[in-house]
């Protein structure tokens, strides 16, 4: 992707130590840092003061293979002073001219006489804009232990933001080694990819130091990290011998230990499971203030926002504990999966992104068995990946990517969580030796190097002997993915099955001529042992017959046993209505009740069943003890609820949803039990939370008394009834218990237990009450990344608070769109702030906001936003009636 023309040929960047023409860039960099209690940081080397920049000065070894007077590189938001050629043995050329292609991010150095083949060392001198959007080189605000305001300088790269702090080949294939120099206060932290190998004085100045980090291994631009500020920390060492450290803001070192214990375990793990080593001396995990994404994984130094990595034994809730464990998990997997082999262009992001979303469960299973984490993967990333995937407007796994802002667009449920699903489904069908073999395999054969996702694929190919190519292209290729229909007749001791695939689409299925067809590994079980799958079949074609021998008259058969197939499933009447007594009497798996359930959910969406039926299974559940099943259950609740709310039925749905999930509530209590375990504590807390905000009366009245309580110090909430408790106290509250809540919110010392505010303050009923929430959104106290959850929450809560938020962020747009600088945050606003509409007339409004309102990294989001809208509507037109039926019926007739 190297710009190639008549004036400028091919560049060849060796690494430093080959003499072999491999791609390589070495950098050097050294940079300044003063004061950190100003919003205008940094001086440059010459130590005068330059507001708001920072300053640079680095080298690079090229090879120039044709003669030319001009280099392009990636730059943006930065101003070059000077930059020089100097030909080995030679005298220095200095470039007379800089022309920056702003919308491309380039700048073309023109040199007065050409460049003559042969190697030289290219110099930059720069200055550059320590900025406040979160990305590049930028300043994170924190407050330091006597209130004052503070500023560490952090570092975002990926996607292509590496050309924010130096001018560079900011792309993945074009890997470099990186010697890096920082000249910083004493009195701060100073960390980059590698290990510090010197440290000294910095002559011109008594209160800074040059610290110098051991050469990179050779890596992609977007992997380079460097961080300064005030830290805290705690070690240990992994069984393999590799230095962890966990960053935490300064007094706060107790909270990086449930971290420092997940890593510790996790990097042996992975050197097993792949039975390659992690190659670099030590890994650092850094807490940053100000964060956009969860964390980043660049090599040798991960940054995470503070609420993907601290845990407080005492205020940290269960739920977070777990995501901690996840985020470490999937970041740590990267330095093997994406930075040790990394896709050679951002079509294959998904091949980094999928494969970590994937291995991090298995990660956490190895660590914490007792969360049943694998269940819980169906919950939160599979269904999640169907429910964008069956729309019109998704996009296949691999996407072709042309200028950066079609980057951020990609880093959404399909490569995540679609990519996470068909590695699961990939591992299933080739079984875990030689899925492991040929993990193996590619790592040692593109270490260090770039691959795509056919490299992949015939390692994996070599190791299992099986069509993997064949089978997965059909997966990644394509976007969306097929509903399964099947049939079933008894012949004798056997069981026959029909079963045929087409696409699924959110609004049915597909009627097109051309349909398209997938390569389907479909596993079967039976009754007689729900656990073991008796048979596995690929389904290579439209249609096919199965014969299930040994399956009694009275047994059920049951498709996709463990929910690892990405498919949705439509049975016949018979076979649902045989299927339907394991959810009751919990034969079925706990993964297959809910899979079971999600199916039929989406089928009504579409239009396939009524809702109706889905009501009537969903009371089925009464019973159910597992805590993933309720919390699906509970989510496609909360979908129809937020329908419903354009309805004049909406108390209905509520009393509907306090019934099925009294008996459970009543069940639990809301204290801890001995021997409880992680699964009971967020089974609790989801119950609560529901009862609460759907107006149960008794959880009502004890949760604003132990809120009373809480206020006063008598007792304190545990953590995990924090959040249930603050939703149902606002959800019924009033304008003082608004200001009790804020006033809560300011006086938290951790991130965790303000970002638990802000999730539910949105939940308040009275419209100047919302007025107040979307202030507070924008206000200094929140902040910048978190601004979206609290308009979310808003829009979430109800039908005024929708409509309210999108005004909101319609009146605010400029200064929002600033703030993300067109980045991945904006999709998310955009999404949770409309896609709960069910009214003709919004899509529309919201496509013409849009049109004039650009926001090109969000188009597809938009795209898919309409869609969603439209959906609803149709669904609302279909079904309203006979659910509103249904509803009145059970309550029976009134007394």
């Amino acid at each position: 992707h190297l710009p190639v023309g008549p004036s400028l040929p091919r560049l060849v960047f060796p690494h430093r130590k080959c003499k072999a023409p491999l791609v390589g860039l070495p950098v050097f960099v050294f940079i300044t840092f003063l004061s950190f209690c100003k919003p205008q940081p940094v001086l440059c080397l010459a130590a005068e003061v330059i507001a708001g920049e920072w300053r640079c000065f680095l080298c690079r070894c090229l090879q120039v293979t044709q003669a030319t007077n001009q280099i392009v590189m990636n730059c943006a938001d930065i101003d070059i002073i000077t930059a020089s050629f100097v030909p080995q043995g030679g005298e220095e050329i200095n470039a007379t001219g800089f022309n920056y292609q702003n919308e491309d991010e380039k700048v073309t150095l023109s040199f007065p006489s050409a460049l003559q083949k042969g190697s030289g060392t290219l110099k930059v001198d720069f200055v550059g804009e320590l900025n406040d959007k979160m990305k590049g080189f930028y300043r994170s605000k924190y407050t330091a232990a006597t209130g004052e305001s503070r500023y560490a300088a952090v570092t975002q790269f990926e996607a292509t933001d590496a050309r924010r702090a130096f001018p560079c080949w900011d792309e993945p294939a074009i890997k470099a080694t990186f010697d890096i120099a920082l000249i910083v206060p004493k009195d701060r932290v100073a960390l980059s990819n590698m290990n510090v190998i010197d440290r000294k004085p910095y002559p011109e100045d008594e209160n800074l130091v040059e610290m110098k980090f051991a050469t990179t291994p050779i890596m992609s631009t977007y992997l380079v990290a460097f961080v300064i500020g005030e830290y805290d920390f705690v070690e240990s060492q992994s069984s393999d011998g590799i230095t962890v450290r966990v960053y935490t803001p300064i007094g706060k070192a107790e909270q990086g230990k449930f971290a420092l214990e997940v890593a510790t375990k996790t990097l042996p793990f992975y050197k097993d499971y792949f039975n390659v080593p992690y190659p670099l001396p030590k890994i650092d995990l850094i807490a940053i203030a100000d964060f956009a994404a969860g964390a980043m994984e660049n090599w040798g130094l991960v940054t995470y926002r503070e609420t993907a990595l601290l845990i407080d034994p005492k205020n940290s809730c269960s739920s977070s504990r777990q995501w901690v464990a996840l985020v470490v998990g999937h970041e740590l997997a990267h330095q093997w999966f994406g930075n040790l082999v990394t896709m050679e262009w951002w079509t294959h992001l998904w091949l980094n992104e999928g494969f970590a979303s994937w291995i991090e469960y298995l990660c956490v299973d190895h660590c914490f068995p007792e969360y049943d984490i694998w269940t819980q993967f169906v919950s939160a990333d599979y269904t999640r990946a169907l429910e964008l995937d069956a729309l019109d407007s998704s996009h296949a796994i691999e996407v072709n990517v042309g200028h950066p802002s079609e980057v951020d667009e990609i880093f959404d449920a399909i490569s995540y969580s679609k990519g996470a699903s068909v590695i699961r489904m990939l591992h299933n069908y080739t079984g875990d030796e030689d899925f492991r073999k040929g993990m193996n395999a590619y790592l040692l054969k593109f270490q260090h190097k770039n691959a795509s996702t056919e490299d992949l694929w015939d390692c994996l190919e070599q190791a299992s002997g099986k069509p993997i190519a064949a089978v997965m292209s059909s997966w990644t290729k394509q976007m969306g993915f097929p509903i399964i229909e099947v049939e079933e007749e008894q012949q004798g001791d056997d069981r026959v099955l029909k079963i045929s695939q087409k696409k699924f689409c959110a609004s049915g299925p597909h009627s097109g001529e051309d349909c398209p067809s997938w390569m389907v590994p479909v596993s079967i079980c039976t009754s007689e042992d729900p656990k073991c799958t008796k048979l596995k079949v690929l389904l290579d074609r439209p249609e096919t017959s199965i014969t299930v021998s040994g399956v009694a008259p009275d047994q059920w058969v049951k498709v996709n046993p463990g929910t690892v197939g990405f498919y949705r499933i439509q049975y016949s009447t018979a076979m649902l209505e045989r299927l339907l007594p394991g959810v009751r009497d919990l034969s079925l798996q706990p993964v297959d009740r809910l899979g079971l359930q999600n199916d039929l959910f989406s089928l009504s969406r579409a239009g396939m069943i009524s809702t109706v039926e889905v009501l009537k299974l969903m009371e089925a559940f009464v019973n159910e003890p597992n805590y993933t099943v309720w919390s699906d259950l509970s989510c496609n609740l909360g979908v129809l609820s937020s329908l419903l709310s354009h309805t004049d039925f909406h108390e209905e749905i509520q009393e509907f949803i306090r019934d099925l999930f009294t008996p459970i509530g009543l069940e639990l209590g809301w204290d801890c039990k001995p021997g409880e375990g992680h699964l009971d504590a967020l089974l609790r807390s989801l119950v609560l939370g529901k009862l609460g905000k759907a107006g149960h009366k008794p959880t009502l009245e004890e949760a604003r008394r132990r809120f009373r309580d809480h206020v006063e110090g008598k007792p304190v909430l545990p953590a995990d009834l924090r959040s249930p408790v603050y939703l149902t106290v606002l959800k019924h509250g009033d304008s003082a218990t608004l200001d009790t809540m804020l006033k809560l919110h300011k006086q938290a010392d951790m991130q965790e237990e303000k970002n638990r505010i802000e999730r539910v303050l949105g939940a308040i009923s009275a419209p100047d009450l919302i007025q107040k929430v979307l202030s507070f959104a924008l206000s200094e106290e929140v902040r910048p990344q978190d601004t979206v959850s609290v308009i979310g929450g808003v829009a979430g809560s109800s039908k005024q608070g929708r409509k309210a938020a999108w005004k909101f962020v319609k009146d605010n747009w400029e200064e929002l769109y600033n703030r993300y600088q067109g980045g991945f945050l904006i999709s998310r606003l955009i999404k949770l702030t409309v896609d709960g509409f069910a009214v003709d007339k919004m899509a529309a409004e919201v496509k013409s906001f849009f049109e004039s309102h650009p926001a090109p990294s969000a188009e597809r989001t938009v795209q898919q936003c309409c869609e969603n809208i439209n959906l609803n509507v149709a669904w609302l037109k279909r079904d309203a009636d006979d659910i509103s039926q249904y509803l009145l019926q059970r309550r029976g007739p009134p007394v």
